[in-house]
């Protein structure tokens, strides 16, 4: 086997490794998982919101979302109520406290990705955004 195709591997490997440790310390330093930090951020910037739009809108499966709300729910972060004309349709907002909360959770969020890219240049940030941005489509095209 060619050394490049070692690299490759290590590549590959490495990006699996950063995400399987960047995912629980995000959610330590933030106190949230990231997933439910994107339906807070579209809750903050929509109001209102049918729960179905709001999955498709931060593309996680209708399960998690279902499963995210309720415990935001329980935890008086989240409000949601039956369309009156429609049962099938669920709204959901935020509260006061969940609205007070995500000032909190983006100052967090903040503070890791800043500690994520220290040391790195604006260029160095940009190529590596590029460089992601291929992989990734990469990946999306493989059958």
């Amino acid at each position: 086997m060619s050394n490049s195709c070692l690299e490759d591997e290590k590549i590959v490997y490495r990006l699996y490794e950063i995400n399987k440790r960047t995912i629980p310390k995000f959610e330590r330093c933030t106190g949230v998982s990231q997933s439910r930090l994107e339906l807070l951020l579209k809750l903050y910037e929509t109001g209102e919101i049918n729960q179905s739009t709001l999955q498709k809108k931060v593309n996680i499966d209708n399960a998690a979302v279902t499963r995210h709300l309720k415990q935001l729910e329980e935890k008086g972060i989240v409000i949601r109520r039956k369309n009156q004309e429609d049962n099938r349709f669920t709204y959901v907002s935020l509260t006061e406290d969940g609205r007070e909360r995500i000032a909190s959770y983006k100052e967090e969020k903040k503070r890791f990705v800043t500690n994520v890219l220290k040391g790195f240049t604006v260029e160095e940030r940009s190529l590596l955004l590029k460089m992601l941005t291929r992989i990734q489509d990469n990946v999306e095209d493989i059958q």
